[in-house]
Order: C-alpha cells, then structure tokens, then sequence
C-alpha cells in the first residue's frame, strides 16, 4: 500500500528518537521527545488551497526539520509516517 498526499502535504518519515542524553542517562520512550528531523516520502501536487494558489518547493528524498507538534501520525505496513502541510515545513536540510 502506498500514501499519496493530496493538495498541500507531504508525508514524511521520522528519524529515530534520542534514546540516551550526552550525558550517558538512558529515556524511557514516555520521555523521549518527538524528532524534528525527518525524511519526505511523498508530496501532494499543490493547487488551490484556502483560495491561494499554493506550489510545492519540496521534493521526494529530502531531508527537512518540520514543527515539533504538527501533522497527523499514521501507521501503515508496520512503519509510522507524518501527513504534514508544507507549511509546517520550516527547513531543508542540505
């Protein structure tokens, strides 16, 4: 099965968590915080969104940092992926 993202998102694949502090102590997964980074899988194909015309600038494979807290978390074939706006996209990572 495949996600195909309409409009304005792009489902993006998280980077594992921190599991252990610089210092050596060890998060349970309660306390872990969700990763920033993370790599794009797919992208809608932009359009008319809320009356403005909205292109995409990200491509499949990049690397980029979105929101702490934004998108909708999905679970699919046993991987998680992020359906997130490109909006919430706040860098690429070169």
């Amino acid at each position: 099965m495949t996600i195909k993202p309409l409009l304005d998102r792009v489902v993006v694949k998280a980077e594992a968590a921190e599991e252990t502090t610089k210092s050596g102590i060890v998060l349970t997964a309660a306390s872990q915080e969700k990763p920033q980074f993370a790599t794009i899988v797919a992208v809608g194909p932009g359009g008319m969104v809320d009356g403005n015309e909205v292109t995409m600038f990200v491509q499949v494979g990049q690397r980029v940092i979105t929101s702490r807290y934004s998108g909708t978390d999905v679970k699919l074939d046993g991987e998680e992926y992020s359906i997130v706006r490109q909006s919430d996209i706040l860098a690429i990572v070169e």
